[in-house]
């Protein structure tokens, strides 16, 4: 009889319900948002170089237009993944500017 109770104890119990996630990221987390980032720098180094061989103008700019896709791309990733440090930084650098002006 003890067996039967058990099971029917943990149907009982569920798993709280969040709203908001959590802040907590998971190892598989990680890696996805890890291989995001690399596939972003590695389309931008990429697309910078065959920028840089191209002689023609309009094949060029196609390809300066991938290069700056791929950068946008890295830099919204990194902005979510932190936020408070990227405003501080953003906030912070004029003064740093300011400060050697000075």
């Amino acid at each position: 009889m003890q067996q039967q109770q058990q099971p029917n104890q943990m149907q009982n119990q569920q798993q709280p319900t969040y709203q908001q996630p959590p802040n907590v990221i998971t190892g598989k987390d990680y890696n996805y948002l890890k291989d995001m980032l690399s596939w972003n720098l590695l389309g931008f180094k990429k697309a910078h170089f065959a920028a840089s061989q191209c002689q023609d103008p309009e094949i060029k700019a196609a390809i300066e237009k991938a290069c700056h896709m791929h950068e946008s791309h890295y830099q919204r990733i990194l902005k979510h993944l932190n936020p408070t440090a990227n405003q501080a930084y953003q906030t912070n650098q004029p003064n740093q500017m300011n400060q050697m002006n000075q």
